[in-house]
């Protein structure tokens, strides 16, 4: 049961109703009950927010929780408790698990198992095709039912467009969106980093940007001809997030996110930390021009969201050579840290833009009854100090795995509080 909670002095910022000011938050019965300037109750708990940012509670649009099948990487409940930890009251988990995410059975697995957990909000996402082989579709209907709330065959792109648009068609008629990791993968089979002076000078073999450009342009005209919503996951190159822009100016239904790694980090770091494999992800990390294309996109408008791609490895696995270890990092537990630190910090955008791609568009996105603080409405909340001081320690990360790039950042900004559904379920 969740108790009564007031939240005071604290700024709220919530761009579904233009509030950007000093004000409480009293929350009854675990949804929003009333906000004012000073709001007096009787024998309820307190949270003193003063100097601190109230929001609604963040969203995380892709994380890989590996349960059922690779629990030694991470389980819904270790993800969970990363995910409230990094100031997230809500997650959307990918299928790439074993058995993969293609039917009833296994989202209501998912589902069930974050119900004991009970820290975030898991929800899943179900797969495209059968296995995520790129063959036969998913009982997406059956999923649908269940709970999945996008289809995706995460990192396995649908190579065949024909089965992607009987894909969007099928997935319009259940108002679900399609969630696609765009990656050509006849350009570059085996690559190990992007394509270019980097790998070019570590003797690695590379993925040219083309390889995203091509598949995020086709799956815009697949869009455009279905009418479909799709969502291009972690864009990374300069034409793409151009491609999407322009969609998007047409009336096209495409909405894209990006990871923190890819406003934060090049392929130069791969040639300076000599073959970490913590620099080893899909896509892969690219050149400075894309970059600021990337943050280009987060300023004006043309990428929607911030997620993490969330992807934990055994440490085992990421000792391996470069070209044989797996892809991915976590970013449950950085990425409000490193949101803050890179993009509030020098004034790429503001604090109501992040409060945007955090929360709001996300909801908006994949249709989640979240992402708001108007009266009435479930009670998650993210809480941060935009001027806290820290330094990342991936000894202490809640997730089960320590693959990250950023051990021993020294970072400006970090959630202090989480709140679900009423319940501070973490807080510092």
């Amino acid at each position: 049961m969740s108790s009564d909670l007031l939240i005071k002095n604290g700024t709220i910022i919530d761009p579904s109703q233009s509030i950007e000011a000093r004000r409480d938050l009293l929350i009854r019965d675990g949804r929003v009950a009333a906000i004012d300037e000073k709001i007096k109750t009787g024998d309820v708990e307190v949270f003193d927010a003063a100097g601190l940012i109230v929001a609604p509670g963040f969203i995380d649009l892709h994380v890989h929780l590996r349960e059922p099948g690779f629990e030694y990487k991470e389980t819904i409940e270790t993800g969970a408790r990363a995910a409230v930890a990094g100031g997230f009251t809500s997650v959307c988990c990918m299928p790439n698990t074993k058995p993969v995410n293609d039917n009833s059975s296994v989202t209501s697995f998912i589902i069930e198992q974050s119900r004991t957990a009970g820290l975030a909000n898991v929800y899943p996402i179900g797969a495209i095709t059968q296995g995520s082989k790129g063959e036969q579709l998913a009982e997406i209907g059956e999923m649908k039912t269940a709970g999945i709330v996008a289809v995706s065959d995460d990192g396995k792109p649908v190579c065949d467009a024909g089965l992607m648009r009987r894909a969007m068609e099928y997935s319009r008629d259940f108002n679900l969106p399609v969630v696609d990791h765009c990656e050509d993968c006849c350009i570059s089979p085996g690559w190990a980093m992007h394509e270019g002076d980097y790998s070019a000078l570590l003797g690695l073999k590379g993925l040219s940007s083309a390889a995203e450009d091509l598949h995020v342009s086709r799956d815009i005209q697949l869009a455009e001809i279905t009418g479909t919503c799709v969502h291009i996951a972690h864009i990374s190159t300069a034409r793409s997030v151009g491609f999407v822009r322009e969609a998007k100016k047409r009336g096209v239904r495409v909405t894209c996110e990006v990871t923190p790694h890819h406003f934060t980090l090049t392929d130069a770091e791969v040639y300076k930390r000599s073959y970490d494999t913590n620099t080893k992800m899909a896509p892969p990390l690219r050149p400075r021009a894309d970059l600021e294309a990337v943050i280009e996109g987060l300023r004006d408008g043309t990428i929607d969201a911030i997620a993490t791609d969330h992807a934990p490895h055994h440490a085992n696995e990421k000792m391996l050579e470069f070209d044989c270890a797996p892809n991915g990092i976590i970013g449950l537990e950085t990425a409000v840290s490193l949101t803050l630190d890179c993009l509030i910090q020098r004034d790429v955008i503001t604090l109501a833009r992040m409060v945007e791609l955090l929360s709001c568009n996300p909801a908006r996105i994949f249709k989640l009854d979240r992402g708001t603080l108007k009266v009435g409405s479930t009670a998650d909340v993210t809480i941060f100090d935009p001027q806290k001081q820290i330094k990342v320690d991936a000894s202490k990360f809640q997730s089960k795995s320590r693959n990250t790039p950023f051990d021993g950042w020294e970072l400006k900004g970090a959630a202090v509080a989480t709140i679900v559904g009423g319940r501070i379920v973490w807080g510092v």
